[in-house]
């Protein structure tokens, strides 16, 4: 199943979590941290940046096709390439 690093009031995130919802996508939300960086899960954040590398959100993680990244923008087209009408399951 997918999993969404990510926070509630950050607008990347929100643009994220828009899509897989435009998709119909089922996934694991996970808070790590506020939009201004305050930890509100030890260790949901430890495990982003473990998985990552980086203390950045959104973080999309697909294990079904290890695959993982950052960026709104990027997140989005992958998730049309990969899920969308054209890309399927």
């Amino acid at each position: 199943m997918l999993e969404l690093y990510q926070a509630e009031g950050c607008p990347y995130s929100k643009k994220v979590r828009k899509q897989m919802q435009a998709l119909g996508l089922s996934y694991v939300a996970h808070n790590p941290r506020t939009h201004g960086g305050e930890v509100r899960d030890e260790q949901a954040h430890e495990r982003l940046i473990e998985l990552g590398g980086e203390d950045q959100i959104p973080f999309l993680v697909d294990p079904e096709r290890d695959e993982s990244l950052y960026e709104s923008d990027d997140i989005v087209q992958y998730l049309d390439r990969h899920y969308g009408d054209t890309g399927g399951t």
